[in-house]
C-alpha cells in the first residue's frame, strides 16, 4: 500500500467519524482512539439520525421495559456519531415526541445519554441538582444505574459529598459532566436497583394531597378505593375522600369510575387539571356531531 493510499483511507475514516490520531517521528503512525466499537460504515447519515431520534423517543415512551434498553443503545450510538450528526439529532429531538404521554415531567434524552455512559464506564459524574424545596446544589457522585419507574427516570448513585447512597430524579438534573475520574463500583444495598428505587420512593412524601367530597355512601367509595386512600363519612350519602399522589391522572380516573358527583376541596391544581380534561372531552363530544336518529 502506498503512503498516498494510506492517507486517503485515513481521511475517509475521519470523515465517517472515526477518531484517528496521527503521531510524527520515527516511531510515529496512525492510531484509532479507543471507544469506537460500533462501525459507522454500516449506516449512512440519514439512517444514523433516524435511529438516534427513534431511540430518544423510545427512551420516553410508555411501553414498559423499552425505556432502559433504548437509553443504553442511545448511549452507544451517540458516542460514535460524528459531531455534525449529533447536532442534527439534538435539533430534531424537541419535535419528535411520543404520541402517548403521561403528565410526568419530560426528560432530556441527551442528559439520559450522559448518565448512561458514566454508569457504563464507572466514571465520576458532576451535575446540578434541583431539590424538592427548589434549592440548587452541585453534586459529585459515583453513578451506578438508571431506572425507569412510574413514568419517571431515577439515577442511583453514591453521593461522594454525603458518603451515602442517593436516588436522583433525572428531570431535576441539569448540566451533567463526566469528570474523567474512574471509581470501583460499590454494591447497591439489596442488589436490586429497581427495588432500591421503589423503597426510596415510598419513603418520600407525595407531592399532592387530593381531597374531594363525593356524593356517594362511604362504604361504596371505600370498596372502590381500597388501600389507595382514606374515606371519611360525612352523612348517609356523602363522604370525604383523601388521596396522596404525585400525579393527577389516576385520581381523575378513580373519581370517574365512581359514577357520582363530587366537589374538589384541595388542591387548586387538581381543580385546574379536571377543568382542562373536561374541556378536551367537551370538544371531543362537540366535534362528533349529533347522534344519528333511530329509525
Amino acid at each position: 500500500m502506498s503512503e498516498r493510499t494510506l492517507r486517503r483511507d485515513v481521511d475517509r475514516l475521519r470523515e465517517l467519524g472515526y477518531p484517528v490520531e496521527a503521531t510524527r517521528g520515527v516511531a510515529g503512525g496512525y492510531q484509532l482512539r479507543s471507544g469506537t466499537a460500533l462501525p459507522p460504515l454500516l449506516l449512512d447519515d440519514e439512517e444514523a439520525v433516524a435511529i438516534a431520534v427513534s431511540l430518544c423517543t423510545a427512551a420516553q415512551s410508555t411501553v414498559t421495559g423499552v425505556e432502559e434498553t433504548a437509553v443504553r443503545a442511545l448511549a452507544k450510538v451517540v458516542q460514535v456519531m460524528p459531531p455534525r450528526l449529533s447536532k442534527r439529532v439534538e435539533a430534531l429531538r424537541p419535535f419528535t415526541l411520543p404520541a402517548l404521554r403521561s403528565n410526568a415531567p419530560a426528560v432530556n434524552a441527551v442528559i439520559l445519554t450522559v448518565l448512561a455512559q458514566t454508569c457504563r464506564d464507572t466514571e465520576i459524574l458532576r451535575f446540578t441538582h434541583l431539590a424538592r424545596d427548589g434549592t440548587r446544589s452541585l453534586k459529585l457522585v459515583e453513578p451506578h444505574h438508571l431506572v425507569s419507574l412510574w413514568h419517571r427516570w431515577y439515577l442511583i448513585a453514591w453521593d461522594v459529598g454525603r458518603g451515602d447512597w442517593r436516588t436522583f430524579r433525572v428531570d431535576r438534573i441539569t448540566d451533567p459532566e463526566a469528570t474523567g475520574a474512574r471509581f470501583i463500583p460499590r454494591e447497591i444495598p439489596g442488589g436490586d436497583p429497581a427495588e432500591f428505587v421503589r423503597k426510596h420512593s415510598r419513603e418520600l412524601p407525595p407531592q399532592y394531597r387530593v381531597v374531594v367530597e363525593v356524593a356517594a355512601a362511604a362504604d361504596t367509595v371505600r370498596r372502590a378505593v381500597g388501600s389507595w386512600g382514606t374515606v371519611e363519612e360525612l352523612d348517609g350519602d356523602r363522604c370525604r375522600l383523601t388521596l396522596h399522589t404525585d400525579f393527577f391522572d389516576w385520581p381523575a380516573m378513580l373519581l370517574a369510575s365512581l359514577d357520582a358527583d363530587f366537589t374538589v376541596v384541595d388542591p387548586p391544581e387538581f381543580r385546574d387539571y379536571l377543568q382542562a380534561c373536561a374541556g378536551r372531552f367537551l370538544r371531543a363530544a362537540e366535534s362528533a356531531g349529533p347522534l344519528p336518529s333511530e329509525s
